[in-house]
């Protein structure tokens, strides 16, 4: 069956860097198109990054910008999210997701603070 695995999540000061990792499982994944997805407490949880089968296309919302990366490496059915220069508001849950499957990961909880 269809398996995430996040990774990577931690406490950082503001401006730093953290770099969230998914393994994949359970399906072809190089066929996929996977996304990075987060949920901060008391808000909807909302779409980070994706990137498509081959990662020939990328999309971002607006608030991570130029700041966060989204690439994959399909010899090795993972997906990754470098987060830089780390904000407060980016505190939030990290969840790996692939829409085809509708399947999850469990969570990295990224914390931001001072």
């Amino acid at each position: 069956q269809v398996q995430l695995v996040e990774s990577g999540g931690g406490l950082v000061q503001p401006g730093g860097s953290l770099r969230l990792s998914c393994a994949a499982s359970g399906f072809t994944f190089r066929s996929y198109t996977m996304g990075w997805y987060r949920q901060a407490p008391g808000k909807e949880r909302e779409l980070v990054a994706a990137i498509t089968e081959g990662g020939g296309t990328t999309n971002y919302a607006d608030s991570v910008k130029g700041r966060f990366t989204i690439s994959r490496d399909d010899a090795k059915n993972t997906v990754t999210l470098q987060m830089n220069n780390l904000k407060p508001e980016n505190t939030a849950v990290y969840y790996c997701h692939v829409s085809f499957f509708n399947s999850w990961g469990q969570g990295t909880q990224v914390t931001v603070t001072s």
